[in-house]
């Protein structure tokens, strides 16, 4: 993600995560949507308790390689202070880039391959 705070990262290059953990988020109350948790991608209908360390996805023309299953946030980290809880730790997964490329909001994003 050109200009993101982890573009040089290694590991944790571009963070995904499911519209419906926001979805729910909304329905506690917050004032919540897609990046109010500083995601570079919203994903709906890609489950993401299947994913593990190693998976491919296609987003548009990129493609990116499962790098991090949720994260350590320092508590309380600034997602926390902003909208009263994050998500991240347990619900989103970084990636890294292995083909870069042009994505579009409404890209569908598909599994390429799985580590068995």
């Amino acid at each position: 993600m050109i200009g993101d705070c982890h573009a040089g990262d290694p590991v944790r290059q571009v963070s995904l995560l499911p519209l419906e953990s926001i979805l729910k988020m909304r329905e506690r109350g917050l004032e919540v949507g897609p990046g109010s948790f500083a995601e570079n991608l919203t994903v709906e209908g890609l489950n993401f308790s299947e994913l593990r360390i190693g998976t491919r996805l296609q987003v548009g023309e990129a493609v990116l390689e499962i790098s991090q299953i949720g994260k350590n946030c320092p508590e309380p980290c600034e997602v926390s202070r902003r909208v009263g809880i994050c998500i991240m730790p347990k619900q989103g997964v970084f990636a890294r880039v292995i083909k870069g490329g042009k994505v579009r909001v409404g890209d569908e994003v598909r599994v390429l391959e799985a580590p068995r």
